[in-house]
């Protein structure tokens, strides 16, 4: 039987969206925030899940693993933003958090038409990476019915890999050659179909999840600041300095002195100072 894309939650109209006179902006407005605030709660309701595939990512990254993210159109693009954002906020190197995204990187600003649909290119994909047992492989499909991103968890599964799915619809294919689905049904967009909306917000929250949940697991923030944070520019610099002094108790002066001589790196910059402290004893 084929899979009917119109049937899913996502494609759904929204019966309040006709109900709202389109000259009506701040009504309009009014009806999109309402409907945000469905999306923390649909979240709430994976936690479960979530936690599991936190769990999986802990264990792939700590055996020398990668936690891999593969999606398509705005959930690709998610993907690629929260692994992106890994490196400057933990410290990492790139390669421990990748995303992917159906057609290349071309896609993060141009839509490229059918490369949802080529399950070999997932499958590709994988092989290419050589993803194996220690690495964990997350697919972000909205609809659930991405071809690019099942071709790429299954063959992923095949190569004995931890494998994970992030949907907005209950049933879906992606969601079932998983090892674990999360899905966040966050109900009908205020316009049909529009999945950047309602149910992008909740991918990036899942992702937020399970990258910050992972890295804090694995110490790479401690006490609710960035203690692995590489300071790269200004701002970045000015809040190394900021967690040096609250967190070991010096000066700013101090603070800058052991970021110089740590090549900028919080985390080194707090051994640099604790070796000083103990010389002082």
């Amino acid at each position: 039987m084929e899979y009917r894309t119109d049937m899913l939650t996502t494609e759904t109209k929204n019966p309040r969206t006709g109900l709202v006179d389109p000259a009506d902006t701040p009504a309009l407005l009014r009806l999109m925030n309402e409907e945000d605030r469905l999306v923390p709660l649909a979240v709430e309701a994976e936690l479960p899940h979530i936690a599991e595939a936190v769990e999986l990512a802990v264990s792939a990254l700590a055996h020398n693993g990668r936690v891999i993210y593969v999606g398509a159109g705005t959930s690709g693009r998610l993907g690629v933003l929260d692994a992106s954002e890994c490196p400057p906020t933990f410290g990492v190197p790139p390669t421990l958090v990748q995303g992917f995204i159906a057609g290349g990187d071309i896609a993060l600003r141009h839509a490229v038409e059918g490369a949802e649909d080529d399950p070999e290119a997932g499958t590709a994909l994988m092989d290419t990476l050589g993803v194996g047992e220690d690495d964990l492989v997350i697919g972000i499909s909205a609809s659930g019915s991405a071809r690019y991103v099942i071709g790429a968890v299954a063959r992923a599964k095949a190569l004995g890999a931890a494998t994970a799915a992030i949907v907005n619809n209950i049933g879906t294919r992606l969601g079932a050659c998983a090892d674990i689905c999360i899905a966040p049904v966050v109900g009908p967009e205020v316009i049909a179909g529009s999945t950047r909306m309602k149910c992008g917000t909740s991918q990036k929250l899942v992702l937020n999840m399970i990258s910050t949940a992972a890295m804090v697991r694995l110490g790479y923030a401690r006490g609710g600041v960035m203690t692995s944070l590489a300071a790269t520019n200004e701002k970045l610099r000015g809040r190394a300095v900021r967690i040096l002094c609250e967190t070991a108790g010096v000066t700013e002066a101090e603070a800058e002195t052991a970021l110089v001589n740590a090549d900028m790196r919080v985390d080194r910059a707090l051994e640099y100072l604790n070796v000083q402290a103990q010389r002082k004893e």
